[in-house]
């Protein structure tokens, strides 16, 4: 009898130890995931300056415009947390949709090198961040699942786990920015 109940305490732990590092491997998986997401995201921050500079120079009556996107971009890099970078991801975008309406007054500008370039390049790092909070939702998931399903939500809340928070968008950052190049 008593190797019996040795026993079933022994699965016990086997189980709590075997769960918390899944938990472990999964909370470093989320970290790791949102350290890629934040990379793609400041390579956009550096090229927002260039593209600035680079319509400035042909519509510099548009201040309101400029100023909104320096102080989104200055947002959006201060941002702490995930729902704070989705909201400052969200006013950046906006900020940018207007820069670029402002763009298609400009036919010399359209034909820029530099401003293709960058428009190119931009177009590039939003495509590796869509992929890259794809990821990072997918593993949030995983994580989330993992910290509510019984019995594992046992032990994810004695040892403190919580959900975390999916990195979304709203609606209207949902849409391309439309940019005509004829």
């Amino acid at each position: 009898m008593w190797y019996a109940f040795g026993g079933l305490i022994l699965l016990i732990v086997i189980y709590v130890v075997a769960t918390y590092n899944g938990l472990i491997g999964l909370r470093q998986r989320v970290n790791n995931a949102w350290s890629q997401v934040d990379v793609q995201l400041r390579r956009g921050y550096v090229l927002v300056p260039n593209l600035v500079g680079t319509v400035q120079g042909y519509a510099s009556h548009e201040r309101e415009t400029f100023e909104n996107i320096t102080e989104a971009r200055s947002r959006a890099i201060a941002a702490g947390s995930v729902d704070e970078q989705a909201g400052a991801e969200n006013a950046l975008t906006s900020a940018l949709r207007s820069l670029f309406a402002v763009v298609e007054n400009y036919p010399e500008l359209k034909a820029d090198t530099n401003f293709r370039q960058l428009q190119s390049e931009l177009s590039d790092i939003e495509s590796k961040i869509a992929f890259a909070r794809s990821f990072y939702n997918d593993t949030v998931q995983k994580l989330n699942i993992r910290t509510q399903v019984f019995p594992a939500n046992l032990v994810a809340g004695v040892f403190g786990f919580k959900e975390r928070s999916y990195f979304e968008i709203d609606d209207a950052a949902r849409e391309p920015v439309r940019v005509d190049f004829t």
